[in-house]
């Protein structure tokens, strides 16, 4: 790969929201913000080209400049405090494994410096005031990569084990423990190599005088916090971004049931920042702290790159669709009393709508109300959407995220049941026509669904989610695997459990027509999944579509397949849910 500078004009890039009515069509989106030292420029992920690239913009110009890294799409671009490099993660094939390329921002100088081979790198960060970029192969090494020759040092090896940072004296460094569900930041002394627990969490970062600040989730609750202070907010402290000289804190909160808030500490003096959408994510501040850029999404408004220096200020937005339907949350209890939630997009006919249950992946996730064309397009056809967030969603606390771990993920299947339950009694849905759909482990959720309540529905969407808890393990990528086993079981010891509740043992029970999508070099949840799913649908005369996309990992990062894939998605549940083609009981 080589790199290459190429100027475009923003304003004639297509954008958009097509009209009400048709199919949706992929707006272009643009995320992962990195400041240069002085705020004056960003360089960001965008895919207004058809895949993520790196672009280059000054932030007071329409202007954008496109980074040449090749042809394999980009997840997140990092700058580094002195301003001369680029550091770019690219994942090739679209699949879950990771590469690090350096590159200077005029686009020369591309190389290659982790995730070599079959070789994974994660959680890039650079050093503070240094060309030291700390990075994580395969979540067992962690590394320090000099920029200004290449050098690789290892700070650490361990299972399970990530980088944050190394003290500016290089005598500590901060590092994650431990699998999910149980991660843990921990100080380490490179010089005896031992280890100093810190807290229970996944974020921690060096101040200039060796102050450790920390995302703590010891508590039920997740906050930001020295040895000596805690910042008090408006809800659950979902991330933070100190800048460099330690003068200012930005603290994004999720509050209201997954809508953001961001506060920004400057000593005794709290500001809370006016926000452009309703979810915001990634702030990050530029190297001499005097500006901060972020990530907005809303309802009908794509992902888009901001920064805020007292001001707010766009640097690579799109126009928000102005008909776009904005969710409300509905809150209840289920089956065993516990309140779960979850946001509802409704049309504005009266109902009983036909109605798509959507679930999240992760499970660690949360259902938000971002930017969501598929759900928009689905009200426009008159068809109502409930994205959930089922026990063992964040953002509800501690306890509610560990809700489904083990034996307990019934529970999390029967809220399945109980959200189709307050749909229905709330006059929300018509009962002949309910859809279930969800992606990673929202699609093992959608057929363990399907498969143990096949009564309640009429068609079912599975993108790439497991169906099969012993080929999962065996085919998974091994740290993938690894740090599973605290949410899902063991695959040795937990044999009995996790085959009962793999959907392929039961498959026989499924009733409704399934579409299953997925990625052809996914080694997230490898194609096995979908595979044999569709060969025992077919083998009993199931109704089923199969869309697989060549070229494409756990996450469809080429636009032109996702617009295939809303289109087909759109398709399905139109003709099964809103025309009266329903699953005769």
């Amino acid at each position: 790969m080589t790199g290459q500078l190429t100027r475009v004009d923003v304003a004639v890039l297509p954008a958009g929201w097509r009209t009400k009515g048709s199919y949706p069509s992929e707006v272009a989106g643009s995320w992962s913000p990195a400041l240069s030292p002085d705020g004056r420029h960003a360089a960001y992920v965008s895919d207004r080209s058809g895949s993520p690239k790196v672009w280059v913009q000054p932030v007071s110009s329409e202007l954008t400049f496109l980074v040449d890294t090749g042809e394999e799409p980009v997840v997140s671009v990092h700058w580094s405090s002195g301003g001369g490099w680029l550091a770019c993660v690219i994942a090739p094939g679209g699949a879950p494994r990771t590469e690090v390329w350096l590159v200077r921002p005029d686009g020369s100088a591309l190389h290659q410096v982790a995730g070599f081979g079959s070789d994974s790198a994660e959680n890039v960060r650079w050093l503070p005031g240094r060309p030291l970029l700390a990075v994580t192969e395969n979540l067992s090494t962690t590394l320090l990569i000099d920029a200004s020759d290449g050098t690789r040092s290892v700070v650490a090896t361990g299972e399970l084990i990530s980088l944050f940072e190394v003290s500016a004296d290089g005598k500590r460094a901060l590092l994650r423990r431990g699998s999910r569900g149980g991660r843990y930041v921990v100080l380490r002394d490179l010089t005896s190599g031992s280890e100093e627990y810190v807290t229970s969490g996944e974020q921690a970062c060096f101040a200039p005088d060796g102050t450790i600040w920390a995302r703590s989730d010891a508590g039920e609750f997740p906050v930001v916090m020295t040895a000596s202070s805690k910042v008090e907010g408006p809800g659950e402290a979902e991330s933070f971004a100190l800048s460099a000289d330690g003068t200012k804190l930005a603290v994004l909160w999720n509050v209201d049931g997954g809508r953001s808030r961001l506060t920004v500490h400057e000593g005794d003096a709290v500001t809370d920042v006016e926000l452009p959408g309703w979810v915001v994510s990634q702030p990050v501040w530029s190297a001499d702290g005097s500006t901060l850029a972020f990530t907005a999404e809303g309802p009908g408004q794509p992902h888009g790159v901001w920064t805020w220096d007292g001001s707010l200020h766009p640097v690579s937005v799109e126009e928000v669709a102005g008909d776009a339907v904005h969710p409300t949350l509905r809150r209840f209890a289920s089956h065993d009393g516990l309140e779960i939630s979850g946001w509802l997009f409704e049309p504005a006919t009266p109902g009983p709508h036909p109605t798509v249950l959507w679930l999240h992946g992760g499970p660690e996730a949360q259902e938000r109300p971002g930017h969501g064309p598929l759900f928009q397009s689905l009200v426009d056809r008159g068809i109502a959407v409930f994205a959930a967030n089922v026990r063992g969603s964040s953002g509800f606390g501690r306890t509610f995220v560990n809700a489904d771990n083990g034996a307990l993920r019934y529970a999390a299947i029967g809220d399945v049941a109980a959200c189709v339950g307050h749909l229905v009694a709330t006059g929300v849905a018509d009962p002949a026509r309910i859809g279930c759909m969800g992606r990673s482990y929202g699609g093992y959720l959608t057929l363990a669904a399907l498969t143990t309540y096949p009564e309640l529905f009429a068609v079912g969407i599975d993108v790439c989610g497991m169906s099969n808890f012993a080929t999962f393990y065996e085919h998974t990528e091994p740290w993938i695997a690894a740090a599973a086993v605290s949410k899902y079981g063991d695959p040795v010891r937990d044999a009995d459990l996790l085959r009962d509740l793999s959907p392929i043992t039961r498959i026989d029970r499924l009733r409704a027509p399934l579409m299953v999508v997925h990625g052809e070099n996914d080694s997230n949840v490898p194609v096995i999944e979908a595979e044999q799913v569709v060969a025992a649908l077919a083998e009993r005369g199931v109704e089923h579509r199969y869309l697989l996309f060549p070229g494409e990992g756990h996450e469809l990062l080429h636009r032109s397949n996702r617009a295939e894939y809303l289109r087909e998605t759109v398709g399905w549940l139109t003709r099964h849910l809103a025309s009266g083609d329903v699953l005769l009981r």
